[in-house]
């Protein structure tokens, strides 16, 4: 009896042995599992524009769901539906999304005055790895306001000039490096009757003013000198007149209705010589089911004024954090994610550009782009504006006002009598603005 007790003993102790083995070994493979899926169980609201940048993100998101444990819901709208939602839902105080997409250069003061986004500045902080340091000076400007960074730019636009390689080689016009030169290569190549001329570019008042804004920072104006309107100083109007004065002159009828689609449609029909805009188009230009002339188009540098050459260089479009968030740890890790050197390098190779500097030295992320316009873009970036609108509130009211320079003086008008109306109006709009 006592040896069968023993025994029975001896087998208990052995399974109360192995049991507490097994749950010990559970246990730390949960602990192991947790730690390295910090945010296992969270989720995260994403609102973003459709475009290339959030379908490559989402393609990689299962990767990083897998690594963080976090589910992501990434909600894709068109530019103007995105608009509509986000007002939405800061205005009534909402949770979601956690993180959004939106336009710096035209949201960022409405934003911050709103208190619609997270100052970054000690998230950026936290990983020596991330190297934020990487970022463009003009896209990091670009992104902050009142010395904060409110955003974290994830793709970037670059003002360059288009041109057309075989024409320019056919009648020994080397490159234009300076607005005179351009101005002068447009009139000798300017062919009306052939239905062929020197330059086509934005006509339309809203939209013109992206464009004539580097011709403006170009020639020592900008729309704004603290908080006073400056569209009328005298350096302002010679960048207006020289931009008017292309388009009037070397420019095909029907300039003043035009935007950028249907002046990079007539480029890429093979109608003109010349084309400045943004770097981010140039595939409307070269895609072989869209250009008659893809094999023969040029890029350069921004032609310099008389106080060099300053093109903008903008962060189009960035990510920022909703204040609102639950979990700001989670929602930066995704951001941190998402601009990371190795996202950034992908994305930028399906033709997005993105806003780190060592993406853009290395041969992966350029040998997808025409050499001229990566060497083009690289440059920009570094001697770039970062930005291309009035740096105000009521954005879209102020370029109409500045734009009707640029018109009016298509049109033949007086333009120093027309600046002078428009930076009435801007200063309204800006005294205005102060009050919302």
């Amino acid at each position: 009896m006592n040896i069968r007790k023993t025994s029975e003993l001896l087998a208990l102790t052995l399974v109360v042995a192995l049991t507490t083995s097994a749950c010990s070994q559970s246990d730390n493979k949960a602990t192991t599992s947790t730690a390295s899926k910090p945010f296992a169980g969270q989720k995260l609201s994403i609102f973003a524009l459709n475009h290339q940048w959030t379908d490559s993100i989402k393609a990689a998101l299962p990767q990083f769901e897998e690594s963080t444990g976090m589910k992501v819901d990434v909600q894709a709208f068109a530019e103007d539906q995105l608009q509509q939602k986000l007002a939405v839902q800061f205005t009534s105080n909402s949770e979601t999304p956690d993180i959004f997409m939106s336009r710096p250069y035209m949201d960022k003061i409405l934003f911050y005055k709103n208190g619609w986004t997270t100052p970054l500045d000690s998230y950026v902080k936290k990983n020596a790895s991330y190297d934020f340091n990487d970022f463009s000076k003009a896209a990091i400007d670009a992104s902050s306001i009142d010395g904060k960074l409110m955003y974290i730019p994830i793709f970037t636009d670059q003002f360059v000039l288009y041109y057309r390689k075989d024409i320019l080689q056919k009648n020994n016009i080397p490159i234009p490096k300076t607005l005179t030169e351009l101005e002068a290569a447009a009139k000798k190549l300017h062919d009306p009757g052939k239905d062929f001329y020197g330059i086509v570019g934005r006509g339309q008042r809203n939209a013109l003013v992206t464009a004539v804004a580097s011709f403006v920072f170009s020639e020592g104006g900008d729309f704004m000198k603290g908080d006073k309107a400056a569209v009328n100083t005298p350096e302002a109007i010679r960048g207006f007149q020289i931009y008017a004065n292309l388009l009037k002159n070397y420019g095909p009828q029907g300039t003043l209705n035009m935007s950028w689609p249907q002046a990079a449609g007539l480029f890429a029909q093979g109608k003109s010589a010349f084309y400045a805009e943004t770097a981010s188009i140039y595939k409307n230009t070269t895609d072989p089911e869209k250009s008659l002339v893809k094999d023969n188009v040029g890029f350069a540098v921004f032609p310099a004024g008389s106080a060099g050459a300053k093109p903008y260089s903008i962060a189009a479009w960035s990510l920022a954090m909703n204040p609102k968030a639950k979990n700001k740890d989670a929602a930066w890790a995704f951001m941190e994610w998402a601009s990371s050197k190795e996202n950034v390098l992908k994305i930028q190779r399906s033709g997005v550009s993105g806003a780190r500097n060592s993406v853009w030295a290395m041969k992966e992320g350029t040998e997808t782009y025409p050499p001229d316009l990566a060497a083009a873009i690289q440059e920009t970036m570094k001697i770039g504006v970062g930005y291309n609108v009035p740096q105000v509130i009521s954005v879209g009211e102020a370029r109409d006002a500045i734009g009707s320079i640029a018109v009016k003086a298509m049109l033949g008008e007086d333009i120093k009598a027309a600046a002078d109306q428009a930076n009435r109006e801007f200063q309204a709009i800006i005294d205005k603005d102060k009050t919302k």
